[in-house]
């Protein structure tokens, strides 16, 4: 009986976070604008979705900006989780700190802090402004996906490329870096997927030329909706999706090499 209703009760919430994806997109094959009958199979919001101007355009907008702040971020994140290592504990543990306010704060706050920052250095909001703002709350996803990988590090595996002739780049290039590619490789795939699926920072930092999807497609509920917003949502919910399933199959398979590699030493 106590399984049962754990089994009830789990199954409770995906039917009450899932159910209503579901409905939205079987509705974005509906031959209707009605949200609530069933008149048909049609793939005519998917025709349309794909000739509307703006729609594309913010397409364009969200993944320029998610590649670009991906690569900045994964840049940033490796060096400072590089850095936070080295240091000793106490201080590495604040810096550790410091690091997962960005991710614990809500997103209005942050949003609201990024506009104000701006408009006191005068930068108008933009794709700069955007940029910056989607940069920032990435580089913290890095960190945490890379430093998992520097504690699994042999700690004397730098010293030793020293010691065999190669220099401090050569060491890190030849060394480390291979040593940590899953997590940077974990990190940038997460950082690209939280600047794709951002919206409050984007709404508070993106100009009128450089909306992102989530930024127009709240537009559009605004108005009349259509079910082209349906359509839009589904492929951003699927496209998300598959990035983070490929981020949990490369956690399982690191797990799997990991284990192995400790067995094999056994």
């Amino acid at each position: 009986m106590k399984k049962f209703l754990k089994d009830f009760y789990l199954l409770l919430i995906f039917l009450f976070l899932y159910a209503p994806i579901v409905v939205l997109m079987v509705f974005s094959f509906n031959n209707s604008k009605s949200r609530r009958l069933w008149h048909g199979f049609t793939t005519r919001w998917y025709i349309e979705l794909f000739q509307d101007a703006d729609i594309l355009h913010s397409l364009y907008v969200t993944l320029l900006v998610a590649i670009l702040a991906a690569a900045l971020a994964t840049l940033i994140g490796t060096a400072a989780a590089i850095g936070i290592h080295n240091m000793r504990r106490r201080t590495r543990s604040v810096y550790l700190a410091v690091n997962n306010i960005p991710m614990s704060s809500s997103d209005t706050i942050m949003g609201v802090t990024f506009m104000l920052l701006f408009a006191a250095l005068h930068l108008d909001k933009g794709y700069l402004t955007l940029l910056l703002s989607h940069v920032t709350f990435c580089v913290p996803y890095v960190v945490l996906n890379v430093m998992p990988k520097l504690r699994q590090l042999d700690r004397n595996a730098y010293e030793a490329a020293l010691d065999l002739g190669a220099t401090p780049y050569q060491a890190l290039w030849k060394v480390i870096l291979p040593e940590i590619r899953p997590g940077i490789v974990t990190g940038a795939i997460m950082a690209f997927t939280m600047s794709v699926d951002d919206f409050v920072v984007s709404y508070f930092t993106a100009g009128t030329t450089s909306q992102p999807l989530s930024v127009v497609i709240y537009s559009m509920t605004r108005h009349r909706m259509t079910p082209k917003i349906n359509a839009v949502s589904t492929i951003l919910f699927l496209f998300v999706l598959v990035l983070l399933i490929v981020i949990n199959m490369r956690q399982v398979r690191d797990e799997k090499r990991r284990q192995a590699q400790k067995g094999g030493r056994t």
